[in-house]
C-alpha cells in the first residue's frame, strides 16, 4: 500500500510551527476561527491498545444536535410571529447556511477539548494528521463547500415559503431521522466501495485517503468530483428515496436530518479514543445486529485501507454487514471498553 512520490500527495503538516508571515489567507482563516484538531501546547495523551476505553452517554449526543437544529427553526418561527411574514427562499438559506457553520465550529472545538482528555485510536503509533502544507487551501475550499452547498440543496429542492418549521410532522420524525441515516448509507455504501474497486473511479477518491489518521477538518478532504457525490448526489438521492417511500420529507425535517448525519461525520473522522456510537433514533435496532458505527469503524477504514478496503458506511455499518466487508475492532472491543468510565458530550 503506498502513495506516489508527488510532493501534492504528502500528508506532512509543519504549517502551524512556521513564520506566520509565510501563511496566506487560508491557513489565517483556519487559525482565525480556531479549528485546530489539537492545541500544540497541551499534550495529547497515549494510550496502549489494551488499556481500557471509556464508554460516551448517548443522550447527551441527541440533546446538542436536536438543540442546535431548533435554534434556527426557532428564529425563524419568530420572525414570522413578530413581522407576518416568513423567510424567503434566500433569506432561508443564509439562516440555515451560518447555522451549519457555527455548529460545525463548535463541535470542532469540543471534539479537540475531548482529544486532549482522552487521546485518539492508534495514538501509539501515530499521531492525528493534520492538514497537509500541500493542501491548505484545498481543505479550506472543501470546508466552504461544505457549509454552502449543503444548506443550498435543502432549500433548491424543499424550502416552501408558505410552510413555518410550526408544520413540521412530528410523528413521522424519528423514523424518518431513522431512516435517512439507513438509507443514505446505502447509497453511500455502493459509491463509496465502487470508488475503492473500481480503477478509473479510485482516482476521485485516493486524495483522501492520503489521511491514515484523519481529522475532522478533513471529513471532506477530496477531489472534486468527490465533493460533488458527498455533497449533492448521495443526499438527493437519499432525500428522493424516502420521498417515494412515501415520508414526508419537508425541509424542516430534511434539515434536523441532515444535522444527524453531519455530527456523525465530523464525529467520525476525529479517532477520539472513546467508545462512541452514532447517534440515531434507529440505534435500539442497529446495534443488537451489530450495526451501529463508532469512531474506530471509520478510523480503521482509513488505516487499513488504501484501494482495496473495508468499513464502507459512514453512517452505519448495516450494509458492511449484510455485504460482508466489516472489519472487527482493535480497541474498543467489548471486552475492552470500560461501561463504568462514562464520557459525557458537553453542551458547550
Amino acid at each position: 500500500m503506498a502513495t506516489s512520490a508527488n510532493p501534492k500527495d504528502s500528508i506532512k503538516s509543519t504549517w502551524r510551527q512556521a513564520d506566520r508571515s509565510t501563511w496566506s489567507f487560508p491557513h489565517k482563516l483556519i487559525d482565525l476561527v480556531n479549528i485546530h484538531h489539537v492545541d500544540l501546547n497541551k499534550e495529547v495523551p497515549v494510550h496502549e491498545k489494551t488499556d481500557k476505553v471509556p464508554d460516551l452517554v448517548q443522550w447527551p449526543l441527541h440533546v446538542w444536535i436536536l438543540i442546535h437544529s431548533f435554534i434556527p427553526l426557532l428564529l425563524q418561527q419568530a420572525w414570522a410571529h413578530y413581522t407576518g411574514q416568513n423567510l424567503s427562499s434566500i433569506a432561508a438559506f443564509f439562516l440555515y447556511h451560518e447555522a451549519f457553520h457555527y455548529d460545525s465550529i463548535r463541535e470542532v472545538h469540543i471534539l479537540r477539548r475531548l482529544g486532549h482528555i482522552y487521546g485518539f485510536f492508534d495514538g501509539d503509533k501515530h499521531e492525528r494528521d493534520g492538514v497537509p502544507d500541500a493542501s491548505v487551501g484545498k481543505v479550506v475550499e472543501s470546508l466552504i463547500s461544505t457549509i454552502v452547498f449543503r444548506p443550498l440543496i435543502l432549500v433548491l429542492f424543499s424550502y416552501k415559503p408558505e410552510l413555518l418549521p410550526s408544520s413540521i410532522n412530528w410523528k413521522w420524525l424519528p423514523l424518518e431521522i431513522a431512516l435517512y441515516s439507513i438509507v443514505l448509507d446505502f447509497w453511500f455504501y455502493w459509491y463509496h466501495r465502487l470508488m475503492h474497486d473500481v480503477g478509473p473511479l479510485w482516482k476521485f477518491h485516493r486524495k483522501h485517503h492520503l489521511t491514515k489518521h484523519p481529522n475532522p477538518l478533513l471529513t471532506i478532504f477530496a477531489d472534486t468530483e468527490q465533493e460533488i457525490g458527498d455533497l449533492v448526489g448521495i443526499p438527493l438521492m437519499t432525500f428522493f428515496t424516502l420521498r417515494l417511500m412515501g415520508l414526508p420529507m419537508g425541509f424542516y425535517e430534511w434539515w434536523i436530518c441532515v444535522k444527524y448525519v453531519l455530527f456523525a461525520e465530523i464525529f467520525g473522522h476525529s479517532g477520539l479514543r472513546i467508545h462512541s456510537i452514532m447517534p440515531s433514533t434507529a440505534t435500539w435496532l442497529l446495534t443488537p445486529l451489530g450495526a451501529s458505527i463508532a469512531v474506530e469503524d471509520h478510523d480503521l477504514h482509513h488505516r487499513k485501507g488504501w484501494r482495496k478496503s473495508h468499513n464502507y458506511g459512514k453512517q452505519t455499518m448495516l450494509w458492511d454487514r449484510i455485504f460482508g466487508t466489516y472489519h472487527d475492532r482493535l480497541e474498543s472491543t467489548e471486552q475492552n471498553i470500560d461501561y463504568s468510565d462514562r464520557v459525557v458530550f458537553p453542551f458547550f
